[in-house]
């Protein structure tokens, strides 16, 4: 039996708050200043972004708006264009980041849906490489990620403000 070391996933496994109340989840982020602590990479007057702790992919953002809503009904005209235009400026900075072959983008609405937070809408931007679903994932059920969070929050930090600067000057 063939077994795999990745010892930076004990902080995932090591910490669990029970007092921690998952349905206000991305509200406490998004009221949050620490955003280093959270993996933050941008944030708009409607909307936030952020490393899921739990990527399907290394680099795998989602987009959240500072509201609770359970589905795109509930945003306005205005956080919707917000949140939408920051779907496409992380799709963008995934690209410029990792340069990965595709992207997938997507929203799990409700439980049924598959969300894991259902009262709070958020978009998925899951960089894609030809070949990331090999064998592990779906004989093995594991994934392999070819880098860490703090890595690749990083590398996003840095790309973005190059970004910006590029897109102000």
């Amino acid at each position: 039996m063939e077994h795999l070391w990745s010892p930076w996933r004990n902080a995932y496994v090591k910490v669990k708050d029970e007092s921690r109340d998952l349905a206000n989840l991305f509200v406490e982020i998004g009221m949050s200043t620490d955003d280093e602590g959270h993996y933050v990479v941008a944030r708009t007057k409607a909307c936030y972004s952020l490393l899921n702790r739990y990527p399907y992919n290394l680099g795998h953002l989602m987009v959240i708006p500072y509201r609770a809503v359970p589905d795109l009904n509930g945003l306005s005209k205005q956080e919707l264009a917000d949140l939408w235009e920051l779907v496409q400026d992380m799709c963008n900075l995934l690209q410029e980041a990792f340069k990965p072959h595709g992207l997938n983008v997507g929203i799990n609405i409700g439980a049924a849906g598959g969300a894991g937070i259902p009262n709070h809408m958020h978009v998925h931007v899951v960089p894609r490489w030809t070949g990331d679903a090999n064998f592990m994932t779906t004989c093995g059920d594991t994934r392999l990620h070819p880098g860490d969070l703090p890595g690749a929050y990083a590398r996003l930090k840095e790309t973005w403000a190059k970004m910006k600067a590029g897109a102000q000057g």
